[in-house]
């Protein structure tokens, strides 16, 4: 056992695992068939037991209304919803601790509180067609000031859970004034008039969640929907950045455990010339190698919890979750091969496990930054910092 392993962390990671087991996993193959959706009241189920648990404000202050959790504990939550597929683990919109720091009373009342209750969902836009990886450089969309409001005009791109969501998290350019062409964050509600849906193109996992892209014509927002101060968007933006660089990590080793448990199971019981496969060697490697990588990705995502938690330099923890993103996102990739390798053609169906993974990790290292930004992120944190800020 990991030596910074709480009790509490170990309970949450039981209540959890509890949860997918016996709510979640048994509709996977359900929502496999009918485009990531489920009986509505199923998934009503599933929220409001993730809203009894309090799992919306894992991160957030009990002052605020949130539980307190370490980022460690999150991290063992998302490393548990991880083992689940079709995204049924996202039954809940989440509030981060940066939001709670960074916006003011009447975003919290209208925005914060209601996503605490579950009552709205939130979704980001801050990818465009031409701003991907260098999303701080290349962002088109501009907020300009007029009187008592800001003006957002721009397109964006892999707007995750758009379908589903009630506002938007908006990063713009600022139009005109002493702070033009400084990084901006809004709240934008998008039932306002000039929010159009251009695409829900359909990708190759089978989520609920659409990835879809938005147009905003002339949109029109109140002064007080800007985040913090005009110039502080990309900060807040690193921030989520963190934070989901971590999810996707947790999330990963869970993959990663449920694959080799079911793909364990399986060679254990599958015969081929007179003896079960478990017994062949190249089965073992396989396995052999799967579970050492599992371990190691484990680690370092533990290990950057414990930072975080241990307030390091921002910078360096910045690396630190470019780290450790890279490597439980590859390591997962490699596991659901061999996964898929080992069950053969069972491997191949949509109705196992390893065929839904195989699909759905291979964006995990695209999206909140690619395996080759995150290696330049690493190694200009080395030539700047040194080996040791990364490794201690």
């Amino acid at each position: 056992m990991y030596s910074g392993m709480t009790r509490d962390a170990l309970d949450w990671q039981k209540k959890i695992k509890k949860f997918v087991d016996n709510e979640l996993i048994p509709w996977e193959v359900h929502a496999e068939l009918n485009n990531g959706e489920i009986p509505n009241e199923i998934e009503q189920k599933h929220i409001g037991i993730a809203r009894s648990f309090g799992l919306p404000g894992m991160g957030v202050s009990k002052e605020e209304g949130g539980l307190g959790l370490s980022m460690l504990e999150q991290m063992i939550i998302w490393e548990q919803l991880g083992r689940v597929t079709n995204a049924l683990g996202w039954c809940f919109p989440e509030v981060q601790d940066w939001m709670i720091k960074n916006c003011n009373d009447y975003q919290k009342e209208k925005y914060l509180k209601p996503l605490l209750k579950v009552e709205k969902r939130e979704c980001y836009a801050i990818t465009e067609k031409g701003a991907g990886s260098d999303v701080e450089g290349s962002i088109e969309s501009t907020a300009e000031k007029k009187n008592n409001e800001y003006v957002i005009n721009g397109e964006k791109w892999y707007v995750t859970g758009a379908n589903k969501a009630d506002f938007f998290f908006v990063q713009a350019k600022i139009k005109g004034g002493s702070n033009e062409g400084t990084d901006a964050l809004f709240f934008v509600d998008k039932n306002l008039p000039g929010v159009e849906l251009l695409e829900s193109p359909p990708f190759s996992h089978t989520y609920a969640f659409h990835h879809s892209i938005y147009k905003f014509n002339n949109v029109t927002i109140p002064l007080k929907n800007l985040i913090g101060k005009e110039g502080e968007g990309m900060s807040y933006t690193h921030s989520w950045f963190r934070h989901e660089r971590l999810g996707i990590a947790a999330r990963c080793c869970g993959a990663a455990e449920r694959l080799i448990d079911e793909v364990t199971s399986f060679a254990k019981d599958r015969k081929a010339f007179g003896d079960v496969i478990a017994n062949f060697q190249a089965v073992q490697f396989m396995l052999a190698d799967s579970v050492n990588e599992l371990l190691s990705a484990r680690l370092m995502l533990y290990e950057a919890c414990k930072a975080h938690d241990s307030n390091v330099d921002v910078k360096i923890l910045h690396a630190k979750c470019s780290m450790v993103k890279l490597f439980a996102s590859e390591m997962a990739n490699r596991v659901a091969d061999r996964a898929v390798q080992i069950f053969g053609g069972r491997g191949y169906m949509r109705e196992n496990v390893a065929e839904r993974y195989y699909r759905e990790l291979r964006v995990d290292r695209i999206w909140e930054g690619t395996s080759e930004i995150h290696r330049l992120i690493i190694a200009n944190s080395l030539y700047k910092r040194g080996l040791q800020s990364l490794i201690e």
